[in-house]
């Protein structure tokens, strides 16, 4: 918590977590910055599709590999971060392979939790923060949680998030992509776009 009265600057670090090199994410992520930048955010970024690592958490916890420079990056960018941004794709109810591959290489116990020797509870590594997460998808947010539930955004809030710490985590959640029209894109990009001035501005006010 910063001293009563001094201005903390918003230190956000946006991953575009679609294994793509271009697509509406991006563009997310890009009009998000332009809002937060409207406040005087520092800003790191990462895309997925230029990270090279090797996916598998092969022997899970019991035995870890060496983190590749780009998941090392990763580590370093969110322990620098104030807040975070993650924009990505729901498939199948959930993130990109390569996206879930991240995290389960480099979130791991030490760096994002760590669990008690006994008992199921764990301590919270990365409190302090808070996330946007803009997620696309092809299909309604509100038929996704008629339906499912929303299985992507408990996946992400509850079960990445704020189990290491991270809150409060705002997500939202845009589509049908597939069929949207221009003007409805541009709806999307401006909702963007307002949440990472939000964001920045309510971390310039700490």
């Amino acid at each position: 918590m910063a001293p009563q009265g001094a201005i903390m600057s918003a230190r956000i670090f946006i991953w575009v977590g679609n294994p793509r090199e271009s697509s509406l994410c991006h563009g997310m992520a890009d009009a998000y910055t332009r809002g937060a930048s409207g406040y005087s955010a520092e800003i790191r970024r990462m895309h997925l599709f230029d990270m090279t690592f090797d996916p598998d958490l092969t022997d899970g916890y019991t035995s870890r590999k060496t983190l590749e420079p780009s998941l090392e990056e990763w580590r370093e960018n969110i322990l620098w971060a104030n807040h975070l941004c993650w924009a990505y794709p729901q498939w199948w109810g959930g993130m990109p392979a390569k996206m879930k591959g991240v995290i389960d290489r480099a979130y791991l116990p030490g760096f994002a939790m760590r669990y008690h020797d006994t008992g199921p509870w764990w301590d919270k590594l990365l409190t302090g923060r808070s996330a946007d997460v803009l997620m696309t998808a092809d299909g309604p947010a509100w038929f996704d949680q008629l339906s499912y539930g929303r299985p992507a955004k408990l996946q992400v809030e509850n079960l990445v998030l704020k189990f290491a710490g991270i809150k409060p985590v705002r997500t939202l959640q845009v589509g049908t992509v597939k069929t949207a029209r221009p003007e409805k894109i541009q709806q999307w990009l401006k909702q963007a776009e307002a949440r990472g001035a939000a964001a920045a501005r309510k971390l310039a006010r700490a």
